[in-house]
């Protein structure tokens, strides 16, 4: 399984600047606790996906140094009410236009049903897939029905699986995961979990490709994480005590969830 380290270009903890010398590997190792950077990051290319909502010139300078990419539509911007939506066909336009400019090969469709209703997103879709000349990930949603998934796994290479972020999906929604994960593979398709990582389900269910925001959870809240050779353990900051130096435990959070990332490839 690949776990692609999200939100990357949009954690406010680190300056741009330390952003690009983490991915490109040209910080120094921590030394008597003072730096910030891990000799995993300059012996490993992370797998990274951004969102073209927030992508800038320093994003398209470091897609070339990712060991894998995948480009996000933005969507869930849009679904959470905090983007301009007045012209969807421009909008497409510019993100095909960066995905031909950086030669992107792995992004997803923009799958804004609760905005614009389904059949404008398949318009969309069309549109996106027309001027890139190559197929985008659908992402699957529980309102599109089992039937759309399945046509999905026919048509498609990728498939996602949207909605657990917004709550969409539920708990009890996941029985169906073995299921779909099948489906998916029985017609030799790929599937993502969009921002599924939920620990103790992720050797439960044998995605293809999830990715998580959660390393930056830990500056925002307060706590570190920490690989422990299989999976992530996450301490909590002692009671009525404040971060001292959030851009350090954002630093630190990162490389914990590189070291991860390759285990997971290997093993999950």
């Amino acid at each position: 399984m690949r776990i692609f380290i999200a939100g990357l270009m949009s954690c406010g903890n680190i300056p741009k600047e330390e952003k690009i010398a983490v991915v490109l590997g040209r910080g120094r190792p921590m030394e008597n606790g003072g730096g910030g950077y891990d000799p995993i990051i300059a012996e490993h290319h992370p797998f990274i996906l951004e969102s073209f909502f927030y992508a800038d010139a320093d994003t398209e300078r470091l897609i070339p140094y990712y060991g894998d990419f995948l480009l996000d539509s933005g969507a869930f911007t849009f679904i959470q009410g905090k983007g301009d939506s007045s012209n969807w066909d421009e909008y497409v336009e510019r993100y095909a236009d960066f995905i031909n400019r950086n030669n992107v090969k792995k992004f997803f469709e923009l799958d804004i049903d609760s905005v614009v209703g389904y059949e404008a997103v398949i318009k969309l879709r069309k549109k996106l897939e027309q001027l890139t000349n190559r197929q985008s990930i659908p992402v699957w949603h529980k309102s599109r029905g089992i039937a759309e998934y399945k046509r999905h796994c026919e048509e498609y290479s990728y498939v996602g699986i949207g909605g657990y972020v917004i709550k969409e999906l539920q708990p009890k929604d996941f029985e169906a995961f073995p299921a779909m994960i099948r489906i998916a593979h029985a017609n030799n398709a790929k599937v993502h979990c969009l921002g599924f990582t939920r620990l103790s389900d992720l050797s439960k269910y044998h995605f293809d490709s999830v990715d998580s925001t959660a390393w930056t959870t830990g500056n925002r809240f307060g706590y570190l994480y920490e690989f422990n050779g299989k999976t992530m353990i996450k301490h909590d900051k002692p009671k009525d005590h404040r971060l001292a130096d959030s851009r350090r435990v954002a630093l630190h959070n990162y490389t914990e969830w590189i070291k991860f990332q390759k285990y997971a490839e290997r093993c999950l």
